[in-house]
């Protein structure tokens, strides 16, 4: 485990400090069935290639605009989602060591002794032993992460299946609610895409996509003030747009996805009394300062698309919400939701009920020997964020620091011993 899972942040201190107190919810209706949607490699300006989950989750739900993961990598990025808890609390720090996360700590463990059917289908957590069943699960389909002939693991039968990998999680998850009409369900669908090699579906192999000139961080020409890793980035426009394309092809048959689920949650007439919650587990750099990819504290990485829609909850108002919610959000509102209290402490909060954050920790568990992002950590208000990178032993060797208010591309790097490098020192325990 890295020097910042050992040293830094004390565990729940800082998340108990950073939300405000919340009044007690309404009187629920009864638990609802629970459809939880996660994609990879998702940054947030995709509306284009999802039009059915931006009109008809966020049209009749919420839209988080702020909605942020607090480990900008996939399997730390998954376990938070699945345990509301920091990387650095349930110990799944990177894409190598899934078994690190304790299983009776996840929201489908918590689900399935309430009395929930569960079901999983698509990817699970990256080094996962697919001959090993995903733990807390009825049924299961997980694959080795692939887009075409992928090997699967489908109910303890392994093995090659041809098809579109996201149109096979489609057809499972059809299977699921229709076997499941007369019992609480928890189904957890998580397709490939957007992830690189990003291979669309046929049918979107040659689609137009609209047309992206990139941003000012696209741009970045002067990048002295950036960490060396940064400045040794060297992606471009050309590069990001190729990229950007391939990502909205694959996302196509997501939005796809969606749309055969809700017709059959709406002939079942199961819509409304159905919780749905659709989250990216990270976000990702279209040449973004020359970087292509994730894992970074610049707000294209730790940013995703996040909705949520429960109409009969009283979440059905097509209204946008700008506090910040994050991925370790995810099993407290579903928990919530259902009426289950966790058996062990979350880093996350539901986002059923009010209150607010003044901010979010961000983290990075990567290796400090200066050939990539490294051991990072952020305090992220929504309008400002400070980063410190760690050496081998836990030392600060670089800061940085924006007003994302007057620099929303983080271009200028204004390094300053404020109030946010307070806090993470405190959250750190120093």
């Amino acid at each position: 485990m890295s020097q910042l899972s050992r040293r830094t942040f004390i565990a729940g201190t800082a998340a108990a400090a950073a939300v405000t107190s919340a009044p007690a919810a309404a009187a629920k209706p009864k638990r609802p069935n629970i459809l939880l949607i996660v994609t990879d490699d998702h940054r947030r300006e995709t509306e284009w290639a999802i039009p059915s989950i931006v009109d008809l989750i966020g049209g009749q739900g919420v839209a988080f605009s702020q909605g942020c993961v607090t480990t900008p990598l996939c399997s730390p990025s998954r376990a938070s989602i699945m345990s509301g808890r920091y990387a650095r609390n349930h110990g799944v720090v990177d894409n190598t060591a899934p078994g690190r996360l304790d299983q009776d700590t996840t929201v489908q463990s918590h689900l399935r002794a309430g009395g929930y059917r569960t079901g999983l289908f698509g990817k699970y957590l990256n080094a996962w032993d697919l001959n090993q069943a995903p733990p807390n699960f009825d049924d299961f389909a997980i694959m080795r992460p692939a887009y075409r002939r992928a090997q699967w693991n489908v109910n303890g039968t392994v093995g090659r299946r041809p098809g579109y990998t996201t149109t096979l999680v489609r057809r499972h998850a059809l299977e699921f609610i229709k076997a499941n009409r007369d019992q609480p369900w928890f189904l957890y669908l998580s397709p490939y895409a957007s992830h690189g090699p990003n291979t669309p579906e046929d049918k979107y192999a040659n689609l137009p996509v609209p047309a992206w000139d990139g941003n000012p961080a696209v741009a970045e020409t002067d990048k002295s003030d950036k960490p060396p890793y940064i400045q040794n980035a060297s992606q471009d426009l050309a590069a990001g747009q190729k990229v950007r394309q391939a990502q909205l092809r694959t996302l196509k048959s997501v939005d796809d996805l969606f749309k055969a689920v809700r017709a059959e949650l709406v002939a079942q007439g199961k819509l409304d009394d159905t919780l749905i919650i659709f989250i990216g587990d990270n976000g990702f750099s279209w040449a973004d300062h020359g970087h292509i990819g994730k894992s970074v504290p610049y707000q294209p990485a730790f940013r995703v698309p996040f909705y949520l829609s429960w109409p009969a909850g009283g979440f059905g108002k097509g209204t946008d919400d700008d506090r910040l919610a994050a991925n370790i959000d995810v099993a407290p509102t579903i928990l919530d939701a259902a009426g289950i209290r966790p058996r062990t402490r979350m880093d996350g909060r539901s986002l059923l009920r009010g209150g607010r954050r003044s901010h979010l920790f961000l983290e990075y568990h990567g290796q400090p020997d200066g050939t990539g992002p490294g051991v990072w950590a952020s305090v992220y208000t929504g309008s400002r964020i400070y980063t410190e990178y760690y050496d081998g032993g836990g030392g600060v060797k670089f800061r940085e620091y924006y007003d994302l208010r007057k620099d929303p591309h983080q271009l200028e790097n204004r390094v300053r011993a404020d109030d946010l490098a307070k806090q993470l020192a405190t959250a750190r325990g120093l």
